[in-house]
């Protein structure tokens, strides 16, 4: 565990550039061969947006990691944060409560507001405006949400009092889980639901991005699934039932357009329907 620390604390650049481009090559190669729903789109077409999205969102992240660094190392000099304030404990148990804290404060929650606050679920809604989910959507996020998840985030270093080694580790798994979720792939039902228990499985992240209410407002969870449990936001729908899109913005065109992408938060605010439609993918 102190090896897998050092390595976090001092990640090349390089090395999480690999996480990332190493992650969606895995899971669209995954996806080709074990898919959950038939590709009946252009893949690289579909992609062209979300890779745009990524592009940007590591824009507005790299000179914000300087605030993320010197923050974290202030908690540390000064013996700030939950994990800090807690009893002696092993280092792989002060690890794991510093990644699920952090992805209690910097993913759930962060989530969890940006659909329950109007003008953040409008930014939010170039991410669920996809309507062919697979691996690459995980990165489509507008740059206001990049901002928007930055300051949750540096929130959760804050109040955690999370070491770099933990926050790099965690926004390694972060990357790789959300991937992992979000990719158009078929795993047994045993195996699938097995890991929901402990992280966020394909089949219960898909049930997030159905088109209507309640299922988009449930499933909140990126890389652990203890929090949709813990809370009361976990729901299933059978894979089959699920169709992908937002109900009130519901043109494809439009939704596939970076133009269209940018301007959506700045469109006028649809109230949702709780009808669910029976229609198969």
């Amino acid at each position: 565990m102190e090896e897998l620390m050092h390595y976090f604390e001092t990640i090349p650049p390089l090395h999480r550039s690999l996480i990332l481009v190493g992650g969606i090559t895995f899971f669209w190669i995954l996806e080709g061969i074990v898919p959950l729903f038939s590709v009946k789109y252009k893949k690289w077409r579909h992609a062209i947006p979300n890779f745009f999205f990524t592009l940007t969102t590591i824009i507005v992240n790299l000179p914000l990691a300087f605030i993320l660094l010197k923050t974290s190392d202030w908690t540390v000099a000064n013996d700030f944060g939950i994990i800090n304030w807690l009893p002696e404990m092993p280092l792989w148990l002060y690890v794991l409560a510093g990644v699920l804290l952090l992805d209690l404060i910097g993913a759930y929650t962060a989530h969890l507001v940006e659909h329950k606050v109007k003008p953040l679920w409008m930014i939010h809604l170039v991410h669920h405006s996809d309507h062919h989910v697979d691996t690459t959507t995980a990165n489509r996020h507008h740059p206001l949400e990049s901002v928007i998840r930055y300051l949750f985030t540096l929130i959760g270093v804050f109040v955690v009092g999370a070491p770099i080694g933990i926050i790099m580790l965690y926004q390694s798994l972060s990357v790789v889980l959300s991937q992992f979720n979000h990719a158009n792939i078929k795993l047994p039902k045993k195996v699938d639901k097995a890991l929901s228990w402990i992280i966020i499985s394909p089949d219960m992240h898909k049930v997030h991005h159905h088109y209507v209410l309640p299922y988009t407002d449930s499933n909140y969870g990126n890389i652990f699934s203890i929090w949709d449990r813990l809370f009361g936001t976990y729901m299933y729908l059978e894979p089959e039932k699920i169709i992908y899109g937002v109900d009130t913005f519901p043109d494809e065109k439009e939704n596939s357009s970076i133009v269209g992408l940018l301007k959506q938060p700045f469109n006028k605010y649809r109230r949702p329907t709780t009808v669910v439609r029976e229609q198969h993918q």
